[in-house]
């Protein structure tokens, strides 16, 4: 694995910078060897700043900081997912600095490197690669609908949140390491770059890809893992939410991916969608369900993204719903997901 560094240019402690939290947990495709975010967070450790969790890789304040004292730097991994897939300016900058330094690119956003010509010929320049992940496939390498999910015996499961940046890759990803450890080969569908990012062999970027293929992309890398890797258990990366306005997501993974489970995440201190009043309103887990199960998926446990929120209130969060709705309730950044495994082992019996 090569090593790399995350950009995310003062948006480490957002939502916006969820690619480099996702980075930071665990990735299978690089060695993450630092961060550089700003002044405000330069010499912490990105881990303790994410969860709490020290895992030995230091923020710096600058790209200069961090090849000064690191070794060796292969990648430069832009970290943030912005709204619009927009580069920031001031990220541009550091991109072009990197390069000189001999550092290669890879780009998350839908604004694409490899389509400015001043940042194509440094990168030729310096014999560096730009690696533009949300770069559309073309139309022969794209798959369309067959119905040959319906061969596939697997269960599958898909992780659905109630907003964006709820933790649904997160979750799928802690889901699947927890099943192998407790000896239940599981595989994860990615559906956006970060997943992608942390070495996901199946998937694909579902909002890079043309409306008409979504099913079959979406298809075909599923009844890929279940070929060639006897998967007991089948776990879909969801993307946005059913209802959010500005992108509405899901029902693919429970149609077209014939997800007959799902595992719901929301936020209790969350209103709006996306944090925006003009949004509208987050309707309620009990109308989620409801839905969900309607489109022919049964809901099988909770996940709860504490933002927001005391360790208390997550604790009381998760008693009153789960004596609300009977069902088993995840706190995955505080507990892990293990509490799933028995439903899960029963999914297999039926």
């Amino acid at each position: 694995m090569k090593n790399a560094i995350i950009l995310t240019s003062g948006l480490l402690k957002t939502s916006d910078a969820k690619t480099a939290h996702g980075l930071i947990r665990g990735t299978e495709r690089f060695t993450i060897i630092g961060v550089v975010d700003g002044p405000e967070t330069a010499g912490e450790d990105a881990g303790i700043l994410l969860d709490g969790k020290k895992r030995n890789i230091p923020v710096f304040s600058s790209f200069g900081e961090a090849i000064a004292r690191l070794p060796k730097i292969d990648f430069l991994i832009i970290g943030v997912a912005t709204v619009g897939g927009i580069l920031p300016t001031n990220m541009l900058e550091v991109v072009i600095e990197a390069i000189n330094a001999g550092v290669s690119i890879v780009n998350g956003l839908h604004e694409y490197l490899c389509e400015k010509p001043a940042i194509v010929k440094l990168a030729e320049e310096k014999s560096v690669q730009i690696i533009d992940i949300r770069k559309p496939k073309s139309r022969e390498q794209l798959s369309f609908w067959t119905g040959d999910i319906y061969k596939v015996k697997t269960p599958i499961i898909a992780l659905l949140g109630m907003d964006c940046a709820m933790g649904k890759r997160t979750t799928a990803r802690m889901l699947k390491q927890t099943c192998v450890k407790e000896g239940l080969q599981s595989e994860m569908i990615y559906t956006g770059q970060t997943g992608w990012l942390q070495g996901g062999k199946y998937g694909f970027i579902f909002d890079s890809t043309l409306n008409d293929f979504v099913s079959g992309e979406l298809e075909n890398a599923i009844v890929t893992c279940a070929k060639e890797t006897n998967a007991a258990i089948i776990f879909l990366e969801g993307q946005s939410s059913l209802r959010n306005p500005s992108g509405p997501c899901g029902i693919e993974l429970l149609i077209s991916g014939n997800a007959k489970h799902t595992v719901l995440i929301f936020a209790p201190k969350r209103k709006y969608f996306d944090n925006d009043v003009h949004w509208g309103l987050i309707p309620s887990v009990e109308s989620e369900i409801e839905l969900i199960e309607k489109l022919g998926s049964k809901v099988i446990a909770l996940a709860i993204n504490t933002e927001g929120c005391t360790k208390e209130e997550a604790f009381a969060y998760q008693k009153m719903y789960e004596q609300k709705l009977g069902l088993p309730v995840l706190l995955p950044i505080q507990e892990g997901v293990e509490k799933l495994v028995p439903t899960l082992k029963a999914l297999l019996t039926n």
